[in-house]
């Protein structure tokens, strides 16, 4: 269900939202990609029914979609799809396939089921980069919406900004719709967030001067409030954000419209200006 377009917002026509300039759905700027893990279905049509309208992409995180059974699965992809949700089974998840050399029946079996989208990620494994355009390419071919992430899970795994900043253009020119920088649900330790989840600020600057002309088609997961309130008073209400917990959507779409005192602040101090 749209809110959209099955019932007046709430408010409407009383107060407007402060800051201007939100693209409203179906959009390719500003998305709202939210981490599953493990949503019931009856909990997917309270979800739907209230974030229709904000959500564009779930990911059903951490291969959590092989513990379910085919006619749940089914009926959840169904239930977001219809809502117009995008769904991915996940990046570490195709990492597996990928291991397993399984990657087309993984692909076959992601469009049987009834997902629109695909994450090629290496997180977890060494993947060469023939592998990598490969895969891109293969769930390109099958019509999935295909998203890459680049960045190591493990701290210990860290790769340099500027070589993150690389891969994400090279995965976008081999056909990638969107790539996303790897932060985990903890949003800590890893790519360009220090030990406590804040933006490590040169490294921020190092990856947005490589990719600087696909800025449109960058993920940033950002799964703590305060590191989601850091991207949209950088880059303005239409950045693409990941890992927002389901029961974030909200809050983070009144973030983005100015309806939460981070950014209503910033635009009363504009408008004094």
């Amino acid at each position: 269900m749209d809110m959209r377009e099955n019932g007046q917002r709430a408010w409407s026509g009383v107060v407007r939202e402060p800051l201007g300039g939100r693209r409203q759905k179906p959009r390719d700027r500003g998305l709202t990609m939210v981490i599953d893990k493990g949503m019931g279905i009856s909990a997917t049509r309270e979800f739907v029914q209230m974030t229709a309208s904000y959500a564009d992409i779930v990911k059903l995180s951490f291969g959590t979609s092989a513990l379910y059974s085919e006619d749940t699965l089914r009926l959840k992809l169904e239930l977001l799809r219809d809502a117009g949700i995008s769904v991915s089974p996940g990046g570490t998840f195709a990492e597996v396939a990928i291991a397993q050399e399984r990657l087309s029946e993984y692909l076959d079996y992601a469009q049987q089921m009834g997902f629109d989208a695909i994450e090629i990620s290496d997180g977890c494994i060494d993947l060469d980069q023939d592998v990598r355009v490969r895969a891109i390419r293969s769930a390109k071919r099958r019509d999935f919406l295909v998203i890459s992430e680049v960045g190591k899970k493990h701290p210990s795994d860290g790769v340099p900004a500027e070589e993150l900043g690389h891969q994400m253009v090279r995965d976008l020119a081999c056909g990638a719709d969107y790539v996303i920088l790897e932060a985990r649900e903890s949003g800590q330790g890893v790519t360009i967030f220090d030990a406590s989840g804040r933006v490590r600020i040169p490294d921020l600057r190092a990856i947005t001067g490589i990719v600087d002309g696909w800025m449109k088609s960058v993920i940033w997961e950002a799964p703590r409030p305060k590191q989601q309130k850091e991207f949209v008073l950088r880059f303005g209400p239409n950045v693409n954000l990941g890992n927002v917990a389901p029961s974030e959507v909200l809050a983070l779409e009144a973030l983005r419209v100015g309806l939460r005192g981070d950014t209503l602040r910033e635009q009363v101090l504009r408008e004094r200006e």
